[in-house]
């Protein structure tokens, strides 16, 4: 199978816990043998395979758990939740990490688009959610195995690599998660670029108006469009992808003020607050008595 044949690739390229570079840009393979419970995390645009093991990941709430039989296809950042918290030695999490080149899946999207016509939405036009589980197909796994099968050749990558990726990219588009990808990098991709200018400017006092207007919508089907994709408000949206920016500052060892001053908050007592409304504890709190070990994206 060629699924037992991905395995067996990473499998021998992996040995100890971490993420490690395959040379192909953007491709990294992980492996997690401790348990890691669900701490706060931004997903950035990219695909997760998981090989062996389960991962977890809750987005307002709603639990994602996937294993061998789903990849995670996630369109645009988003603030989550993630770990592993089944991972073991005898049980261990192993997986490849895969992030979405915005040029190439903007390419590829709109060539598709214009090759085989707009988009078909989901029924009752809903906008596809921006985090989504895929199944493998065919053409997925054809093109994953490709892709790995580069090995550790530097001239193979150099020279094969970029298309081999960009083939990937394509069975991503054409499978159970393409509507939510062409919907992101495609033409109509207001909301995910909506967001993107959010994670650019996390420190400015970027309004609903202001969003919408970027994206040329009223206040009233930008914020319809933007909880249908992201399942939350643009207020919601907009306090969990700093507060998580700022739980991610704090594990890795910046004081809570800073952390709170990095993501925009003026006020380190409304930090606070919100901090604690969210994850149950005071920041302080929370940065010593969480398991603080870096989950694997």
């Amino acid at each position: 199978m060629k699924r037992d044949k991905i395995k067996q690739l990473v499998e021998k390229r992996i040995t100890e816990d971490g993420m490690v570079e395959t040379g192909i840009n953007g491709v990294r393979i992980f492996k997690v043998t401790n348990a890691i419970p669900c701490a706060p995390a931004v997903y950035e645009p990219a695909v997760i395979v998981i090989l062996s093991g389960r991962k977890e990941a809750i987005l307002d709430g709603d639990k994602y758990i996937y294993d061998n039989s789903q990849y995670m296809c996630c369109t645009v950042s988003m603030p989550v939740e993630a770990g592993t918290p089944e991972a073991s030695p005898e049980d261990p999490l192993l997986g490849i990490y895969i992030s979405l080149d915005t040029k190439v899946m903007t390419e590829l999207a709109i060539e598709m688009e214009s090759a085989g016509g707009a988009i078909k939405l989901p029924k009752g036009n809903s906008q596809p959610q921006g985090l989504s589980l895929a199944s493998w197909d065919d053409s997925f796994s054809d093109a994953l195995l490709r892709l790995l099968q580069l090995g550790e050749d530097m001239m193979d990558i150099s020279i094969l690599g970029e298309s081999r990726l960009r083939e990937l990219y394509y069975a991503v588009l054409k499978g159970d998660a393409g509507i939510s990808a062409r919907r992101s990098f495609g033409i109509g991709n207001e909301i995910a670029r909506s967001i993107q200018y959010l994670s650019m400017n996390l420190k400015k006092n970027v309004t609903i108006d202001e969003l919408a207007s970027l994206v040329g919508m009223s206040r009233a089907v930008f914020h319809r469009k933007f909880k249908q994709a992201t399942r939350m408000s643009p207020i919601q949206f907009m306090k969990a992808m700093r507060l998580n920016n700022a739980a991610m500052r704090i594990a890795a060892g910046m004081n809570v003020s800073e952390a709170a001053m990095a993501v925009g908050y003026v006020s380190s007592t409304q930090f606070s607050r919100e901090f604690k409304r969210l994850y149950g504890q005071s920041p302080k709190k929370w940065s010593q008595s969480k398991d603080l070990l870096e989950s694997i994206a």
